[in-house]
């Protein structure tokens, strides 16, 4: 088993930060571009599904099939069941 001298723990230690450092230094400078260009790429894609959405709503597809119309104030097929779940009962806490 060899040893590790301090020479040595100290170069490895002096290249992590430097590595860290560096990416830190990378990260400000072109954190800032990176994040605009992947905001402007999720913008056009928003933008070409709003565009979609518009025309199709200005535009609908003629199908043939009848148009369906739901009236929202119509009754429940199931009526809500009126059973009764049981008495009340009143209660008083004893000391």
């Amino acid at each position: 088993m060899t040893e590790a001298s301090f020479s040595e723990v100290l170069e490895v230690i002096l290249i992590f930060l430097l590595i860290y450092f560096g990416f830190r230094l990378l990260i400000r400078w072109f954190g800032p571009m990176l994040l605009r260009y992947f905001l402007k790429k999720v913008g056009q894609k928003v933008e070409k599904r709003f565009g979609q959405a518009w025309s199709y709503d200005r535009n609908p597809p003629n199908n043939n099939q009848p148009e369906v119309e739901v009236n929202p104030r119509s009754k429940p097929k199931h009526p809500k069941s009126k059973k009764d779940v049981g008495e009340y009962i009143d209660y008083e806490e004893i000391e």
